[in-house]
């Protein structure tokens, strides 16, 4: 299908905008988004005329209106993330025969959104609503290895940041570091008694266009369910659904 290019300036100026961290100027925008200066006026004034881009004529800047925070407003009323995810989650259940779930980054937190329970298989502390110390969870060490480590460093100041269940688990921001390099390193994150004792769990980041963890994906299991070399498996049937939810939030495929 033909991309529209007036539409395709028009998603590259909001995008540019949504990831600063305050309004910029008119020739920022044109130098990095890579559009001519008149053609990037041309869209602000469109833009700022439908409420997406407000123009502060004192700093001379430009920053998101009211109808982009409409649009975000509407994307976690219809829960899309929920939506796309909840098939391919139940399939991973049906290939691996343990409890799956997805789960997002909120502060140094994850969120559990979705649990998929396999039949036959106990509750855990994974339901929908729960929230979990991200350091602790194989979801939130998935999510953080695709964090910029400045922002590791910002949500982990110190050793109060570091909350523990069962007295296992990183608890200096260099272990954690240390975790999240062995995660990139691996492709997956793993947790063994961390969260649960007698349970692990594989997870694998959900990522958008920008390589941005916007979810992660895991399956978890009793500890002697999986023999020492079935864990890799495990690992690739979970990667393989978080590679589908990322193609299903716009990530480009790899290779």
């Amino acid at each position: 299908m033909a991309v529209v290019p007036a539409a395709a300036q028009v998603l590259s100026v909001l995008r540019y905008l949504a990831r600063q961290a305050g309004p910029v100027p008119a020739a920022a925008i044109s130098r990095d988004v890579a559009l001519p200066r008149s053609t990037t006026y041309h869209l602000l004034d469109t833009l700022i005329r439908d409420g997406f881009v407000v123009h502060l004529p004192e700093e001379r800047r430009y920053g998101l209106g009211l109808s982009s925070y409409e649009l975000a407003s509407g994307y976690s009323r219809q829960a899309p993330l929920q939506r796309i995810a909840r098939v391919p989650l139940g399939a991973l259940v049906d290939r691996t025969g343990h409890n799956a779930h997805l789960a997002v980054l909120h502060g140094r937190e994850v969120i559990y959104l979705i649990e998929e329970r396999a039949p036959g298989r106990p509750p855990l502390v994974t339901d929908v609503g729960v929230r979990l110390p991200a350091h602790l969870t194989a979801s939130g060490r998935a999510i953080l290895a695709h964090v910029p480590a400045s922002q590791v460093r910002a949500l982990f100041p110190d050793q109060s940041a570091f909350v523990m269940r069962n007295e296992r688990g990183p608890t200096t921001i260099s272990a954690l570091r240390r975790l999240l390099a062995d995660t990139r390193r691996r492709g997956f994150a793993e947790e063994d008694g961390e969260v649960t004792p007698g349970f692990c769990s594989v997870g694998v980041a959900v990522l958008d266009h920008t390589g941005h963890p916007v979810a992660a994906v895991a399956v978890t299991y009793p500890s002697t369910a999986v023999g020492s070399g079935e864990g890799a498996g495990l690992a690739s049937q979970v990667a393989r659904t978080a590679r589908t939810l990322s193609s299903r939030v716009g990530a480009r495929p790899v290779g």
